[in-house]
């Protein structure tokens, strides 16, 4: 993948806004609840055909993350303390909005000794409870440091268990420098082997070439990954990490054909493919 730069933003990736009853239904609940949502927190551009749709992806622990990814729109800083009515309240806007497929995902809590598995497993805990039938997906951190972290996650037995390598390994000291390729690696691997359908994401445009994505796609393939999503890289700002490439559309399908190809059974791959995008579709 040839690296050009200062590329106006193509016409493929132009975003049509929604409106309407159901974008202010979701909109009003998730306000009423004082929830917040990777879908506004990361400034998502399927937001508003999610949130029209009568979905999102709900973001625990708060606001602000531990780290300092350099493609990531979220907020950095020192969190403040778990919310206990978090997960309640998760599961309360859950039932309001009668979802078949939840997404639960979280900013990085390094600062916490669990890396905020346990807060995970009670909301998934508790929208069962309100919600038996709904199917549930938690995209996680890499839990840093924590011991046992894929068993102790498998004990809420997600129906899907998400956790993205982002990109590939040679770009992780510049784009998630806290991060670790190996890392997020053995953690699949070890949620794969305890039986648990996993699932990853990456994007493309930051520089990566056509071959180390083809060992990505090996690698990821290696751990028993199931599904793979794969979109295209949008800065947030001009401080952020910049896109080095727009991929067409059209290297899309054959990225989905080569990843299919190295064993990955379902794959999405497209230029406003997101982790969580359409997620009930792959349930």
């Amino acid at each position: 993948m040839a690296e050009t730069k200062k590329e106006r933003k193509p016409d493929w990736l132009k975003v049509t806004a929604f409106h309407g009853r159901q974008f202010d239904q979701v909109n009003s609940i998730l306000n009423q609840l004082s929830l917040n949502t990777v879908c506004r927190a990361a400034n998502c551009p399927n937001r508003g055909e999610c949130f029209n749709s009568g979905t999102a992806t709900f973001l625990l622990m708060g606001p602000r993350c531990t780290r300092a990814c350099l493609f990531c729109d979220i907020n950095t800083g020192k969190p403040a303390p778990l919310d206990p009515t978090e997960p309640i309240r998760v599961a309360e806007a859950v039932g309001a909005m009668k979802l078949a497929h939840v997404v639960l995902t979280s900013v990085t809590r390094d600062d916490l000794i669990d890396g905020g598995i346990e807060h995970f497993s009670q909301t998934v805990n508790e929208i069962r409870k309100r919600l038996p039938s709904s199917t549930i997906e938690i995209l996680t951190p890499d839990f840093r440091n924590v011991e046992n972290a894929a068993e102790r996650i498998s004990h809420c037995r997600p129906d899907i268990f998400n956790h993205n390598v982002e990109t590939v390994p040679r770009l992780y000291s510049e784009v998630r420098p806290s991060a670790d390729y190996r890392r997020s690696l053995n953690l699949l691997r070890e949620t794969t082997g305890l039986g648990l359908t996993t699932k990853s994401g990456i994007m493309v445009g930051m520089g990566e070439t056509l071959d180390e994505l083809k060992q990505l796609f090996h690698d990821i393939s290696q751990v028993g990954i199931y599904i793979l999503t794969i979109g295209q890289y949008l800065a947030p700002s001009p401080e952020h990490y910049p896109v080095k490439r727009y991929v067409p559309p059209e290297e899309f399908e054959e990225l989905a054909r080569l990843a299919r190809s190295a064993g990955i059974a379902k794959v999405y791959a497209g230029p406003l493919v997101r982790s969580s995008y359409k997620a009930a579709e792959a349930v």
